[in-house]
């Protein structure tokens, strides 16, 4: 071959050769990859093979540490069995009385565990602050006074209270007809004061076995101490606070150790303006006087149905954002519903809002008011309106 032939061989052998270094390249990378895959793979493997060998901890409670040397007694876990136990230097200085910690076969502490609380305790806190602002109550200007005084003064202001000599209020109870706004206000506060804000039912702490309900009144309170600012919110309190009677059953008797948990905490709590306590029911004959006494509950505020100036208010509040036709005589509908409660004036205007919708008009007209109002009450009794739902 002539030197132009050779030349082009070679330049066609050259990039065969290019070629095959580039297939072998990626097969290395692949390869390479495929090595890290299986090494995480291995490491995984061999920790489950640790971890299926090592032996289980059990859990134990600390109830005393020795001051010089490195001991203390055990209490385990379900036996109640108590153990005096060498404790490493690691661990001597962290250790208090009252801690949870993990012992192995032979007693020896392993690691210090975190305060126990119970999860239903802990989804009991609400994340967000609630929306509800003052300005969206209406007609409960005393009321909102008194547990702003009695909830927002000390949390954001306790120097006044210092000033004065006073202790402040240790909590509030809100009573009156359902849908009042008793919750509203509760929340109202809460965004008001940024604050941890626990919400909860008094139904909620009714539990099925012995000691359950108090254990978890006693975690509320101790979650609320921990997340400081705090408010505590008991809805429905009648649920565990009711008249203690003779009853025998196993029910009854549950409930009011619940409640006498409850009475324990609120005079356990130290006088502090960080933390407080708001309750609220519907049937304020019902509950216990024991959870009434100055002391537990300082402000026992009435939450009554709003009057024709309070009506107008929350009917203003509901049909701010509506399409309300000129005919719309707002004067009329607070005269009107005598007797109506903060919720039902909302779900009057929901309703009058859902009659203009499936007549596809976009305005409110008053006679969807009046449609409305013929469709969610009924004459019962005269002033007196039954909402259905």
């Amino acid at each position: 071959m002539d030197e132009d032939e050779r030349l082009a061989a070679l330049r066609e052998h050259f990039g065969d050769i290019v070629q095959v270094h580039d297939e072998l390249a990626d097969q290395l990378d692949a390869a390479r990859d495929r090595q890290v895959d299986l090494r995480e793979e291995v490491d995984r493997l061999q920790r489950e093979n640790e971890a299926l060998k090592t032996s289980s901890l059990y859990l134990a409670t600390v109830e005393e540490v020795a001051d010089e040397e490195d001991e203390v007694v055990l209490k385990q876990h379900g036996n109640n069995q108590e153990v005096l136990t060498d404790v490493s230097p690691r661990l001597s200085d962290r250790l208090e009385a009252g801690d949870r910690v993990a012992i192995n076969d032979s007693f020896a502490v392993q690691t210090l565990l975190d305060t126990e609380t119970d999860a239903r305790a802990q989804a009991m806190q609400v994340e967000e602050d609630p929306s509800v602002e003052y300005a969206d109550i209406g007609g409960l200007e005393e009321q909102t006074r008194e547990v702003r005084e009695a909830v927002e003064a000390p949390l954001m202001d306790p120097e006044r209270f210092e000033a004065v000599g006073i202790e402040p209020p240790t909590g509030v109870l809100l009573h009156g007809p359902p849908g009042t706004g008793k919750t509203m206000l509760a929340k109202a506060v809460a965004n008001q004061t940024d604050t941890t804000f626990i919400k909860m039912a008094g139904s909620e702490l009714v539990q099925k076995f012995i000691g359950e309900g108090a254990r978890l009144v006693r975690d509320l309170f101790e979650l609320a101490e921990e997340r400081a600012p705090a408010i505590i919110f008991i809805d429905e309190i009648d649920a565990i606070a009711s008249k203690r009677t003779e009853s025998k059953t196993s029910g009854d008797a549950e409930v009011q150790r619940t409640m006498m948990q409850l009475l324990s905490e609120m005079d356990g709590f130290d006088q502090r303006g960080d933390i407080s306590i708001i309750a609220a029911t519907n049937r304020f004959d019902m509950l216990d006087r024991a959870i009434l006494r100055p002391g537990r509950f300082d402000r026992l505020i009435e939450v009554p149905e709003p009057n024709v100036e309070g009506r107008r208010e929350i009917l203003a509040i509901h049909t701010a954002d509506m399409a309300v036709a000129d005919d719309v005589d707002m004067e009329a509908l607070a005269e009107e519903t005598e007797g109506f409660s903060g919720a039902e004036l909302e779900s009057l205007a929901t309703e009058a809002g859902m009659f203009a919708i499936r007549d596809e008009r976009t305005e409110v007209r008053m006679t969807d008011f009046e449609e409305a109002m013929e469709k969610i009450t009924r004459e019962d009794s005269p002033g007196t309106p039954i909402a259905f739902y």
